[in-house]
């Protein structure tokens, strides 16, 4: 049986960590080095650092930020947000990652996928994905957002996923924006339609409140990975707990010691 792995999500501004309910009203949750590490320590497989307004604000990501965070870790460490340039995803990696997640510039140009593909392994390319759906409109119209959610482009999830991976992405992370921060569930619906259009691993993000959420998302969803944010940060659970629950619910996971 795979394993599915759980993800604890650093959305970073400014140098802090905060967290907000479908992209907004951000409220503060600590600092990025300490909240990596304690995620680590209680058991996420991974950690994922997404600079939210670096493309907004027209800058490069905040390397200082992730030195200081990579230096904490002994898991994978994925790095998100300002990365226009297969030189920028270089100085990322320098700086402690060991994959860079690109969001609006791949849509602005999806040759940068290869490019960053040809240079450091398709494994460390994760595309990530904020969608959102329109009301009664069918699963395969979810449409794609940029600029940390902030503007609406013409490409569907779906689509742009199946394009993504034949650029040679080795992930997708899918966030549902709508369901981004309430705590109420994955989008299992918009899940499945990604990971059933892809062969590649895809994360699901948005929604994450109870254990059960996560046994859903795994099976109805079919998702490989998941991610979370606001109940770790914000002591609703750890990972290990998480993990244990999960295991019970016979999901595989990989508990630790």
């Amino acid at each position: 049986m795979i394993t599915k792995r759980i993800i604890a999500c650093l959305d970073v501004h400014a140098g802090r960590v905060v967290k907000g309910i479908q992209f907004v009203d951000l409220i503060d949750a600590g600092a990025p080095a300490l909240l990596a590490e304690r995620h680590a320590l209680e058991g996420a497989d991974e950690i994922v650092l997404l600079d939210i307004t670096a493309t907004h604000e027209g800058r490069q990501t905040l390397l200082d930020t992730v030195r200081r965070t990579a230096l904490r870790l002994f898991v994978p460490f994925t790095v998100g947000g300002g990365i226009r340039s297969a030189d920028d995803a270089a100085q990322v990696f320098d700086a402690g990652a060991d994959k860079i997640s690109i969001n609006s510039a791949a849509l602005a140009d999806p040759n940068l996928i290869t490019a960053i593909g040809n240079s450091f392994g398709a494994q460390a390319v994760v595309v990530a994905i904020d969608a959102r759906r329109e009301p009664n409109a069918p699963i395969n119209q979810a449409r794609v957002f940029v600029q940390g959610g902030r503007k609406p482009t013409e490409r569907r999830a779906v689509e742009w996923a199946r394009e993504a991976e034949s650029r040679g992405a080795g992930e997708i992370l899918l966030t549902s924006m709508d369901s981004d921060g309430t705590r109420t569930g994955f989008d299992c619906e918009l899940t499945a339609a990604v990971s059933s259009a892809v062969r590649i691993p895809v994360i699901a993000s948005g929604g994450a409140g109870t254990p059960a959420h996560f046994v859903d998302v795994f099976t109805r969803g079919r998702a490989d990975a998941a991610l979370a944010a606001s109940i770790f940060h914000f002591g609703v659970s750890s990972a290990r707990s998480l993990k244990q629950e999960l295991a019970r619910a016979g999901v595989s996971v990989r508990l630790p010691c």
